[in-house]
């Protein structure tokens, strides 16, 4: 179905719950350009099916660790049918977490060794409180 012919009868409210998000998370997604504003209908903004699937994709895609303005763009994809683009946006974001991955796994390890230090050196400050003193 076409937007233009969908069903438009969610409130703001609805909308939000059905995506899990506040209504300003909603109005803030406005500002930004990666949710329609609906003209009003009625005294009120209607939603429909069409803006829930938006709403879930971005937040699905900030779960991934894409940021706002990567997701406008892989939202403008979606109409585009840009696979390269959105190949190559999904691989910096692969990179992105592997990075991460990295620096907790180091932060882990860290903490790990912290933690043997606490339990056999019995003397003096705590290690692990101790790393962290300014």
């Amino acid at each position: 179905m076409v937007r233009s012919q969908e069903p438009m009868r969610m409130t703001i409210g609805k909308l939000a719950a059905a995506g899990n998000v506040g209504v300003e998370t909603i109005r803030y997604y406005q500002r930004r350009g990666i949710l329609d504003t609906p003209r009003r209908s009625e005294g009120a903004r209607r939603y429909g099916n069409e803006d829930v699937r938006r709403l879930l994709f971005i937040r699905q895609a900030q779960t991934a660790g894409f940021t706002l303005e990567e997701i406008k763009e892989l939202l403008d994809l979606d109409s585009g049918q840009d696979r390269e683009r959105a190949r190559n946006l999904a691989r910096n974001r692969i990179d992105a977490l592997d990075a991460r991955i990295a620096e907790l796994q180091r932060a882990r390890e860290a903490l790990q060794r912290l933690v043997g230090e606490c339990a056999t050196d019995k003397s003096g400050p705590c290690p692990i409180l101790a790393s962290f003193d300014l």
